[in-house]
This record gives C-alpha cells, sequence and structure tokens, in this order.
C-alpha cells in the first residue's frame, strides 16, 4: 500500500522494527512491553473485536482504492460445480450436469471483462473453486484483474490460481466479507449452489426488496434449478413476499443472455415503497 505520511513522527512500521532490538531483559520479555498493534495475543482478545471488525472492513477498502476499482460485478455460484473435463470426479450426477454453468460462468466473466477498464465492470468471487474459479479465470482469458474474498474455513482452503494475486483478500467475518462484495457491486450474478450460495443471494435480494442497496441488474443463471429448489410463486402466493419482489430478479441460461439483460435492465434506483406494506 501507498505511504503518502506527512507526519514528523516515526511511523509505526519503523517503532515496531526498533522495539525488536531492545535490551532483553524481564521486563522487555513481558507481554504488557509489547507494541499494542504489534501484540497479537492482545489484538486478538474478545474485547478487541471491534477493532478486528474495523481492520477488517479497512484494509480490502484501501487497497482496492489504490488500485482505482470502482465497479464490480458480483459472481457466487457453488464450489462444488466442476469444470466440464473434471465432471466424471462430481459427487452427484447433478453436479455434473451443472459443470455446464462453469462453462456459462467462465464465458461471463471473460466478457464482462472484456468492458473493464480496470475501474469498472471488475469480476469479484469468493476465490475459491467451482464457479468462484471460473469467473477468476474468464477474467484472465481476457487479460483483465478479478477480486477473490476468499473466508477462513475449518478445513483448508486455498484461493484459486486465477485470482489477481494484490486483489485476493482473506477474511475472518462473513459480514464484513458480504460488506465488499455489495459495496461497489453493478450487477449481481448467481449460479447454482448450496447453503452458501443461498445465504448470499437472499441476503443480497433482501438488501434490494427492502430499499436498502439499488435495484442493480440480479440474474439468477439455471431456471430449472432455480425453480427446483425454491417455490418463488409459493412465497407470493402465501402474502410473505409480494408479487412484485419476482420482478427483482431474472432468469438467464447463458453468459450472452445475461450481457443482453445487464445492458437493458433500466432503472436501478432503490425502492422508496414497499410492495405489499
Amino acid at each position: 500500500m501507498k505511504d503518502d505520511r506527512r507526519s514528523p513522527f516515526p511511523d509505526a512500521s519503523t517503532d515496531a522494527r526498533t522495539a525488536e532490538h531492545v535490551p532483553d531483559t524481564p521486563q522487555t520479555r513481558a507481554p504488557a512491553y509489547r507494541l499494542a498493534y504489534h501484540d497479537e495475543d492482545f489484538m486478538c482478545r474478545d474485547e478487541l473485536r471491534p477493532v478486528r471488525l474495523q481492520l477488517e472492513l479497512l484494509k480490502p477498502q484501501l487497497n482496492l482504492d489504490e488500485h482505482g476499482i470502482k465497479e464490480t460485478i458480483v459472481m457466487f455460484g457453488g464450489a462444488r460445480i466442476p469444470e466440464p473435463a473434471k465432471k466424471d470426479t462430481a459427487r452427484t450426477k447433478t453436479l455434473a450436469d451443472l459443470s455446464e454453468f462453469y462453462d456459462e460462468a467462465r464465458e461471463f466473466a471473460r466478457l464482462m471483462t472484456l468492458r473493464s477498464d480496470g475501474q469498472s465492470n471488475v469480476i469479484v468471487t469468493g476465490g475459491g473453486p467451482g464457479v468462484m474459479e471460473a469467473g477468476n479465470r474468464g477474467a484472465v482469458d481476457a487479460g483483465g484483474v478479478s477480486i477473490g474474498l476468499n473466508i477462513v474455513l475449518p478445513h483448508e482452503q486455498a484461493p484459486n490460481e486465477y485470482v489477481t494475486p494484490d486483489l485476493c483478500f482473506n477474511f475472518h467475518y462473513f459480514a464484513i466479507r458480504k460488506m465488499h462484495f455489495l459495496m461497489r457491486a453493478k450487477a449481481i450474478c448467481v449460479f447454482p449452489g448450496g447453503f452458501g450460495t443461498l445465504d448470499e443471494m437472499f441476503e443480497s435480494l433482501t438488501l434490494i426488496q427492502t430499499g436498502r442497496m439499488e435495484r442493480v441488474p440480479f440474474l439468477l443463471f439455471g431456471r430449472a434449478f432455480w425453480e427446483k429448489i425454491i417455490n418463488w410463486d409459493a412465497l407470493a402466493d402465501a402474502g410473505t413476499i409480494s408479487a412484485d419482489d419476482l420482478d427483482l430478479f431474472r432468469f438467464v441460461e447463458t453468459a450472452q443472455e445475461a450481457i443482453d439483460v445487464i445492458d437493458t435492465w433500466g432503472d436501478s434506483r432503490a425502492r422508496d415503497v414497499i410492495p405489499g406494506r
């Protein structure tokens, strides 16, 4: 990150290095003597959670600002969906059949990245395998950059190899990660997936439904998949959502269809009235 300091005082990194070369005494070995910001045990205390939340929001924000990234295209989707060449390794026949969406995700990301100037239309994924890998891979196909927002999980997970290294982040807090997905979003594309994908989709839809977020293009790839696992009309018939809420998103099947819908989406202003209330 750039250092544009204009302070007459020593910077924090300099003092941290200086503190490593003090005489070895009982006093300097004591945890109390450590610089607070250089004390991992202190920074990881439960009482410091508000500070860690702030840092996790701020670090990617500063990095993305320094890279000039202003608008993103969000891609959500399942980590278990293989590329077609590897569909024989899929855990189920359904996952193997869904492998076609790996190629559509890759092509969509390629087409959007061709439109990108490095500041707008920048692909952002969760940084993992499956659909996420396809999104970052498509950006590489187009010779562009893309963002990966990884999350620490109990099982080992590394970023996919197609994320731009300088735009590859790791999060502890799901909530802050979600904020970074949506803070710059100019379109949201959701491919078939599991709990994580559903969580991201419904949280994003809720923000748009309630007028807390602009009504950006919201695309669900694979109508057959989404209509099989979610009875959208039943929600509207029950009155738990409004029939108008079903217009907040569109079903698409291919990358080109998605591009066409984004180009003709129309008014993206946030709702000022919630239908049915």
